[in-house]
């Protein structure tokens, strides 16, 4: 499975993501894109997202958006 969170570090929901992450010691699996600092990563998210909407994670190719969500997510599936 391929993981890929794209966010801001000064986002407050990027960093409930990030927390959740680190808590659960699953860094290693998820590929981070910080999108106010490469704009190719920007570009990736608007074109396969749809939007720049921060923070959310491409779980194989497909985005999930909503720190919720994606909190939601990552403790049923990692």
């Amino acid at each position: 499975m391929k993981l890929d969170l794209y966010m801001k570090p000064t986002c407050p929901f990027c960093h409930r993501v990030m927390d959740v992450i680190t808590e659960m010691g699953v860094g290693d699996q998820i590929t981070m894109h910080d999108v106010s600092a490469d704009p190719t990563a920007l570009q990736t998210l608007i074109e396969v997202g749809g939007t720049n909407q921060v923070p959310c994670l491409f779980i194989d190719g497909k985005p999930m958006y909503e720190s919720g969500d994606i909190v939601e997510w990552l403790r049923a599936n990692l």
